[in-house]
């Protein structure tokens, strides 16, 4: 996959950032040699290779999952700038 000019004015248009022209460039290198990277990956023969379910095999001792008590609604938010309980109250985002 080649990473042009165009799909990079794309993903900083869907990211609403925005690049000089030298970021793009600078970020055009960038996806090329990461995608390049994957595509490096995706030619290894990984026939015989058993599927790794966690970065610690053997896996450690985690502990139990219990029902623990927890915040009250009211104590959540008495430290809150702006609250209606029993929710926080942030202002208004509107991004066009």
């Amino acid at each position: 996959m080649e990473v042009t000019d165009k799909l990079v004015e794309h993903l900083a248009n869907l990211s609403k950032v925005h690049f000089t022209p030298t970021e793009k460039a600078a970020l055009q290198t960038d996806l090329q040699n990461m995608i390049g990277f994957v595509e490096q990956l995706q030619q290894v023969d990984t026939t015989h290779v058993q599927p790794l379910l966690h970065m610690c095999e053997p896996l450690p001792i985690l502990r139990a999952d219990e029902l623990a008590a927890s915040l009250t609604q009211e104590l959540a938010t008495a430290n809150a700038a702006l609250a209606k309980n029993p929710f926080f109250a942030v202002p208004k985002v509107i991004v066009k």
